[in-house]
């Protein structure tokens, strides 16, 4: 009886968390908890033990009933389309999170989808669009470039529709690739992804006056190439243009006056002048390559174009509804419990290092190697980890830990409480800094 009454509590704290997402989901998660409580002997090992088995897969929820409390846990439940709209949690345990990858996705009668690449340039958004769009921050992010390091893989189920979004890092060139000593996915990665691509999301940071009204060489290069696959172009952070005019002439320079096959009707933007929005010549530099048209500066094939703010939850969910009518009828590629393709190895390592390039200065943060150290469950069912963060210079030893241990103890705070809107449970974090050899 002890036991069930510690995973009932186990439960309980779940649920609380879930409370967090809004009070909808929380209130579809009690109103079928008595039924989870009741089959604790199932499925245990969701909450607290080793991964669960193929067989137990099969039959454990057959006693339950279709869409059982075990089903949604296991991740078994046919999608209910009069429940909201619910965002998985991440598991924390590796091999159930393989598990469920290559689980039989549990399609509707009328499945559709669409594997969307989000494709731009270094630090555009990419990444921040890529979670609100999920509704759960999987993808690290931050205002240094070079984040995302290779492809990341994101699932969005809603009713008989699943949106895959492919998060890629920014386009570099050859050149930028081989003089910075930049690992080779952040050059090939963009590329394969646009192999299985139904869409193109080309995102722009309209912020940036140095680029933004133009799109770059190796975004051009990729969408000439891919030219077959429809694209639609994201003008975003526009909260942050104190002129929203400037929105039209960029319009007009991103997609050469044509959109969908139709002319914009915009003279003044059409025969303004770049001005003061011309490239700065560190843009003009031997990264540079042309693509057929050395003046080309935008593509004339986009479908759509939106302007907004990847921070606005109204916005996105615009954007959101889009995709999701764009979806065709096909099979599934994905369970519905699925949200990433990252282990949680990989996602808590990725929220860490967003961290290092937030807090720390300059290069220090691209020098710093991880290492995890234990991984396991704690006494109360919180999940321990332990991470090893390696660094070649003494100097950058004492930035790190900073003064009295102030800042790798807020990297490390910062770091739980992403992880626990990740996975839904208690996280106890602890980051211990040592000089590499």
């Amino acid at each position: 009886m002890a036991a069930y009454s510690w995973r009932g509590a186990v439960l309980l704290r779940t649920v609380s968390r879930l409370w967090q997402p809004g009070p909808d989901v929380a209130r579809e998660w009690m109103i079928r908890l008595p039924s989870l409580l009741g089959c604790q002997r199932r499925c245990v090992s969701c909450v607290a033990g080793p991964a669960f088995s193929g067989p137990r897969l099969a039959s454990a929820s057959r006693p339950n009933g279709q869409n059982s409390a075990l089903d949604c846990f296991l991740g078994l439940s046919q999608p209910d389309n009069s429940l909201p709209f619910r965002v998985p949690a991440v598991s924390v345990h590796r091999d159930e999170q393989d598990l469920l990858l290559v689980h039989r996705p549990d399609m509707p009668e009328n499945p559709r989808v669409l594997r969307v690449v989000l494709l731009g340039a270094p630090n555009a958004g990419k990444s921040t669009l890529s979670n609100q769009l999920l509704g759960r921050k999987v993808f690290p992010v931050s205002r240094k470039v070079h984040t995302t390091r290779s492809q990341a893989l994101g699932v969005i189920t809603e009713k008989e529709t699943q949106v895959i979004l492919l998060d890629t890092p920014g386009l570099i060139s050859p050149a930028k690739q081989k003089r910075h000593h930049l690992e080779l996915s952040l050059l090939e990665d963009p590329w394969k992804s646009m192999e299985s691509a139904d869409l193109v999301v080309v995102l722009v940071d309209v912020s940036d006056k140095w680029t933004r009204n133009q799109l770059s060489p190796q975004l051009l290069r990729c969408l000439t190439q891919f030219s077959q696959v429809p694209s639609i172009l994201v003008m975003n952070k526009v909260d942050c243009l104190k002129q929203k005019s400037v929105l039209l002439e960029l319009t007009a320079a991103l997609t050469e006056g044509v959109v969908n096959g139709k002319k914009l009707k915009m003279r003044q933007a059409l025969h303004s002048q770049p001005g003061p929005h011309r490239p700065s010549p560190a843009a003009q530099g031997p990264d540079v390559q042309p693509v057929r048209d050395p003046q080309r500066m935008g593509w004339p094939h986009f479908q759509e174009i939106f302007m907004l703010s990847a921070l606005s939850q109204e916005d996105v969910k615009t954007l959101k509804q889009y995709l999701l009518a764009q979806a065709q009828p096909g099979p599934w590629e994905f369970h519905s419990e699925v949200l990433t393709s990252q282990t949680p190895e990989e996602i808590c390592a990725n929220m860490i290092r967003e961290k290092l390039l937030e807090y720390l200065p300059k290069e220090v943060p691209y020098n710093i190697q991880q290492k995890t150290e234990v991984w396991d469950e704690g006494p109360s069912g919180e999940l321990v980890i332990e991470q090893k963060l390696l660094v070649p210079k003494e100097s950058h030893m004492k930035i790190l830990i900073g003064p009295k241990g102030y800042l790798i103890a807020q990297i490390a705070q910062e770091v739980g409480r992403d992880l626990m809107n990740i996975f839904l449970c208690e996280v106890q974090l602890r980051l211990s800094v040592k000089l590499l050899k």
